[in-house]
């Protein structure tokens, strides 16, 4: 990769041409899905941990070993999941899969695929220099980005209380440096809980935080796969990433561990569902 090419994505990441303010309302029927995070443990009917990549390492260069059933890195608490990163030493012998991280976290992919509607993610974030967490969203099988990514919610550490909500495709993607998507500042993102909100239609895609849409892109290419692969249930990702491209920019600060991301509920209301706007 070229060194052109590196800083068009590194700086990219967070794009910021498809911004809006506009409101943004949860439909007051029971939702279709709802993951309130009650039980004692993490419910391995709903959620699947990724660890596919730890022994190659994962994408975007990051530099953390996700967990699997660990509650060291991943458990309920108080009504919420805690997703934990840790700075510690591991080896072979603690993790067969273990590909040399000095970090550990965990992943969170939900077993079912969710199509259009409403989303709404209650969560608080951690602050420190390194952290990368995300709430996103990804189909099963195809290769990115032309099977598409919705970003509900990243932010990274060396950039705090900066959120951004981003679409990729195989036309606009930040390999490109042409993804859509925007960015809104939240001065309590990681002392206070924020509602991340989803409205998937087939013709727009709208994202916003306690109410308020921040980002909207509309479907003005219809059957255009390359610019909309947004036709087919995404499964919902909750994970919480260390170092990275974009997340390592400006290193990681090793006094900053343990660092958390936590998830007071996540719920899904279908498209027939949605409230009158």
């Amino acid at each position: 990769m070229s060194f052109i090419l590196f800083a068009l994505q590194v700086a990219g990441l967070g794009a910021t041409n498809y911004g809006v303010d506009a409101p943004m309302t949860a439909p007051v029927s029971a939702p279709a899905f709802a993951e309130e995070f009650e039980e004692e443990d993490v419910d391995r009917t709903v959620w699947r941990y990724d660890a596919s990549r730890n022994a190659q390492g994962w994408h975007n260069n990051e530099l953390q070993y996700y967990a699997v059933a660990r509650p060291k890195n991943a458990r309920i608490e108080n009504g919420a999941l805690t997703i934990e990163a840790h700075r510690e030493t591991m080896s072979k012998a603690m993790f067969a899969d273990w590909g040399g991280q000095a970090y550990s976290s965990a992943k969170l992919v939900s077993h079912k695929p969710l199509g259009y509607g409403f989303y709404e993610v209650r969560a608080k974030l951690p602050c420190g220099r390194g952290a990368w967490p995300a709430i996103w969203m990804l189909p099963e099988g195809g290769s990115w980005p032309e099977m598409g990514e919705i970003d509900i919610m990243e932010m990274v550490g060396w950039d705090p209380k900066v959120i951004h909500a981003t679409l990729h495709s195989g036309t606009y993607n930040h390999a490109k440096g042409t993804q859509r998507g925007a960015q809104k500042r939240v001065e309590t993102a990681c002392s206070e809980f924020h509602t991340y909100q989803l409205d998937w239609q087939p013709d727009a895609i709208t994202i916003g935080i306690d109410g308020r849409a921040h980002m909207r892109v509309t479907n003005d290419m219809p059957g255009d796969k390359g610019a909309w692969p947004f036709d087919r249930p995404f499964h919902l990702i909750l994970n919480l990433a260390v170092g990275g491209d974009w997340g390592g920019q400006k290193g990681v600060d090793d006094k900053a561990f343990p660092m958390r991301m936590t998830v007071d509920y996540v719920r899904h209301w279908p498209v027939e569902a949605k409230a009158e706007r």
